[in-house]
């Protein structure tokens, strides 16, 4: 069963930055089907920081899903149709379909790891999971910028710690980073992602070129 990433544009003026639960809270409403899925990933949609923990939407927005091809025409009743993600209305347009494409380098924008906190035991976990899969791709946590204010922020902490907002509860995680893969493990990874909440956005992993944070 191939593993496609399927895309739609969004239409709206902005959205709360951490909206991983709200957004499927909100998508499930829609497909009931989806809220019990755990295959199912669901990349956070990107905008701008504008402050107040909230992001503007813009062109280059996109509510973007990660399952098997099967499940696509599941998803085509998303298309026009309008999603309320805590007061803030979004338009769904026509989805676009693509493969996954093997890169040596991968990045994930945040992974959380139930019962792993800390950066040392964190990682140890992650290896384990890479282990598992038979993956022998070199990982390491996601490395915050210097760049002015953050000069600060990284003598405090090296690592990019990100946290994801479930009702009333705040879950820990971290940007990561894993290199030297092979085709095949890419895509393995890219398929299976690390740790859980795929379909609140974490564990996701997508080709990387830059360098850090």
């Amino acid at each position: 069963m191939p593993i496609i990433d399927v895309s739609f544009k969004v239409k709206g003026e902005k959205l709360p930055a951490d909206h991983g639960y709200l957004m499927l809270s909100a998508i499930s409403r829609l497909i009931p089907s989806i809220h019990s899925d755990s295959s199912c990933g669901i990349f956070p949609v990107t905008g701008v920081n504008i402050g107040d923990r909230f992001i503007s939407l813009n062109d280059r927005s996109r509510l973007v899903f990660r399952l098997s091809h099967e499940k696509l025409p599941a998803l085509l009743k998303l298309a026009g149709k309008k999603l309320v993600v805590r007061d803030c209305a979004l338009r769904l347009g026509v989805p676009e379909v693509s493969a996954l494409k093997p890169s040596v380098r991968l990045k994930s924008r945040l992974v959380t790891i139930k019962g792993f906190m800390e950066p040392e035991t964190f990682l140890e976990a992650a290896v384990r999971q890479l282990s598992e899969m038979g993956i022998q791709g070199k990982p390491a946590l996601a490395l915050k910028s210097t760049k002015s204010d953050g000069e600060a922020q990284a003598a405090i902490s090296p690592y990019v710690r990100r946290t994801l907002c479930v009702k009333d509860r705040e879950i820990v995680g971290y940007a990561m980073i894993v290199e030297e893969l092979t085709a095949e493990e890419s895509i393995m990874l890219q398929e299976k992602g690390i740790g859980g909440r795929r379909r609140m956005g974490c564990g996701l992993f997508v080709p990387y070129k830059g360098k850090q944070e």
